[in-house]
């Protein structure tokens, strides 16, 4: 006849060791997996802020399985554990859309990187450097010093226009001049404003052609090309030197004007 710890003890005592076991060894095997995996995908070139998610996500599923393994060993019934958790899983992400959808948007900012640390960027209508990609928002530093932080949604559903991506930029400047002025001296001395600045670029050429005759004046295109990091200190200084320039020959910067012409009936 069996005895009370053959029934009872011996099964239960079996059982606990290989749920022990179960859940040890699977912890182990999952951390294994994790660091394999981390590894992988550094060699890959993924961002480390993602790998450390990633890696968290993957550690905590590998996790939740072990557990469900080891009390199912211990004969305890996990279909309504499993069921309890995708309910709260379900309720979690219905109130946490929106931090969802940053979310996955912070993802795809990593993985197909738009833009990186350090570039100059406007996106849902901010413009700034990018100081720093975080998996639910990115912190941009504005031209007057203010600290920004766009939530990552909006970002990706967006326009995202990277001003740093390209080692070269276009300067597009308009100058108009009088119509009583002489256009080709005007062409030439824009022109050699062009070309004795360094940083222009000799390739692409600068270009400088009439655009538009206009209402009060004769509009130049003004295109050169320059490195990105001078794009501001071109723009300011061929600015200026055009003012200066057209003063010493007298050539004329028209504003908007308006000529009136009236006319007196006299009556007899």
């Amino acid at each position: 006849m069996e005895s009370f710890w053959d029934i009872y003890i011996l099964p239960w005592a079996i059982n606990i060791a290989l749920a022990l076991a179960i859940f040890f060894v699977g912890r182990w095997l999952a951390r294994h997996l994790v660091n394999l995996a981390g590894r992988m995908m550094r060699r890959a070139g993924v961002e480390e802020m993602l790998v450390n998610f990633v890696s968290s996500i993957v550690n905590v599923l590998l996790l939740l399985f072990i557990i469900v393994a080891a009390l199912g060993q211990l004969g305890i019934d996990t279909t309504s554990l499993i069921a309890l958790v995708g309910a709260a899983g379900l309720a979690i992400g219905l109130s946490l859309q929106d931090s969802l959808k940053n979310f996955a948007a912070g993802v795809l900012l990593i993985v197909f990187r738009p833009f990186r640390e350090g570039d100059f960027v406007e996106v849902a209508g901010i413009a700034g450097i990018v100081e720093h990609i975080a998996i639910f928002n990115t912190v941009l530093r504005t031209g007057d010093n203010r600290e920004v932080i766009v939530p990552n949604g909006g970002i990706y559903a967006g326009v995202i226009t990277n001003y740093s991506k390209r080692e070269t930029r276009r300067v597009d400047m308009v100058f108009g001049i009088s119509y009583d002025d002489d256009l080709r001296k005007a062409k030439e001395i824009l022109m050699d404003i062009l070309t004795s600045d360094e940083r222009v670029l000799s390739e692409p050429e600068p270009l400088v052609a009439v655009a538009a005759l206009a209402d009060s004046s004769v509009n130049f295109n003004v295109r050169p090309w320059v490195k990105t990091a001078d794009y501001w200190a071109v723009y300011w200084d061929v600015t200026e030197q055009v003012k200066l320039r057209f003063d010493e020959v007298g050539i004329t910067i028209p504003y908007p004007q308006m000529q009136v012409h009236t006319s007196s009936a006299t009556e007899e």
